[in-house]
């Protein structure tokens, strides 16, 4: 009986000395999107989407004119003119959305290459971020439920934000000088 005793003894004494693990979640979804990069990339993509989408208003609006303006003149044109007419009409709109089409494909390609490169940029901070201060795991919290529940003194999210933007606007202070 003394040898079982001293057995769980020792057993709890090493199972006490074994370190704790450093545990914590973030919500990435939160982080991602109040990134200060990612809010900045978002107010300049809007300027360049607006000037997309009135440059393309413009350029249907040039068409509608111009098939207006056809419409009015066709019935005093000859047949051959007319479908003529109407034939280089279609052309020039369809040459027009081929090429709103593929600006419109760019700028999408743009804006996700520009996301993907925010999201790996935060995904490597906080590896770092966790390493730096002895995490041994930091969770992901988001819609899919990777953390279905987390004590609110286990989220990182708002220290991992505020260093994030913190370390953002070291690297754009040394870029521009």
């Amino acid at each position: 009986m003394k040898k079982i005793i001293l057995g769980l003894i020792i057993l709890v004494g090493a199972a006490s000395c074994q370190e704790q693990q450093k545990i914590a979640f973030v919500d990435n979804a939160k982080v991602v999107n109040e990134f200060n990069k990612k809010v900045d990339f978002e107010a300049n993509f809007k300027t360049k989407i607006d000037a997309f989408n009135k440059k393309a208003d413009s350029l249907n609006k040039m068409i509608q004119m111009e098939a207006q303006a056809f419409q009015a003149s066709a019935s005093k044109m000859k047949q051959s003119v007319a479908e003529e007419k109407y034939n280089t009409l279609l052309q020039k709109k369809q040459m027009q959305d081929y090429q709103i089409s593929n600006e419109e494909k760019a700028l999408t390609a743009e804006g996700q290459k520009q996301l993907d490169t925010i999201v790996k940029e935060v995904k490597a901070f906080i590896k770092d971020y966790g390493k730096t201060n002895g995490y041994t795991y930091i969770l992901g919290a988001n819609d899919a439920g990777s953390v279905l529940y987390g004590n609110d003194t286990n989220d990182i999210t708002e220290e991992i934000l505020s260093a994030l933007n913190k370390d953002s606007e070291k690297e754009d202070v040394k870029s521009e000088e």
